[in-house]
């Protein structure tokens, strides 16, 4: 299980860099960076949602997750969790002004666990580094995750380099249950799955960049739908 690690220790550095440089960048560049990136998320979720097979069954698995997100409190929970760690690392390292509000601090960082933690290509890449023991895809994934969480680190500081434990634990997990996931993962219901993820990359961009300020943790229950959706409607109407 190289890939995680990979993953895990490029969020590390990453953050390690941003809190070394986030004295030495200027506040105009601390401001518009984020926006930058919101829009690379806008755009990375376009080109997801463009491999899509069957529309109607991630329009259902987005709203059905959604639903079961809402009913489970997981934005509420994983915000908790965010103000948690917040505290809890402002004991050992001392904070630094961020110039966020606790609310627009909690949003950030909520965004940035389902960025880090639920993207196509980390789920996909621990399925396959699981079945073939092929790791590339998260070398590729570990490359952008260092400059990602360099940029988010100077606003949003240490915590940013917790979220690598809960990436590790959602990897890791996927890595050990490729063998059973991977024989569903047909040509159909891996485009349904990378639109639907393509769909929250969206609301994650759009919540970074203040847009509109989706509760993206409870659409998190889709990519686990979708799947079974695909299948059962490709063979129904397919």
């Amino acid at each position: 299980m190289i890939g995680p690690l990979i993953n895990g220790a490029a969020i590390m550095i990453g953050g390690g860099l941003g809190l070394l440089l986030a004295p030495f960048i200027p506040k105009r560049l601390q401001e518009g960076l984020p926006s930058a990136f919101a829009m690379v998320s806008i755009a990375m979720g376009i080109t997801l949602i463009i491999k899509v097979q069957q529309l109607p069954v991630v329009a259902l698995a987005i709203i059905l997750g959604v639903a079961i997100g809402e009913l489970c409190y997981m934005e509420n929970g994983v915000q908790k969790f965010g103000g948690f760690v917040q505290r809890t690392l402002a004991r050992v390292v001392p904070p630094r002004k961020h110039g966020l509000s606790a609310e627009l601090y909690n949003q950030n960082f909520t965004a940035l666990i389902v960025l880090f933690c639920a993207s196509g290509t980390g789920i996909v890449g621990s399925l396959t580094e699981g079945m073939t023991g092929d790791y590339q895809l998260l070398v590729v994934k570990s490359a952008l995750d260092i400059f990602t969480a360099l940029i988010f680190a100077i606003s949003l500081g240490a915590a940013v380099m917790s979220i690598a434990i809960p990436q590790f634990i959602v990897q890791a997990l996927l890595f050990l249950s490729a063998r059973l996931i991977m024989p569903y993962m047909t040509e159909v219901s891996l485009g349904d799955f990378s639109a639907c993820g393509g769909l929250i990359m969206v609301a994650v961009g759009l919540r970074i960049a203040q847009i509109k300020i989706f509760a993206v943790v409870n659409f998190l229950p889709a990519l686990v739908i979708v799947i079974p959706l695909s299948l059962f409607w490709h063979r129904l109407i397919g």
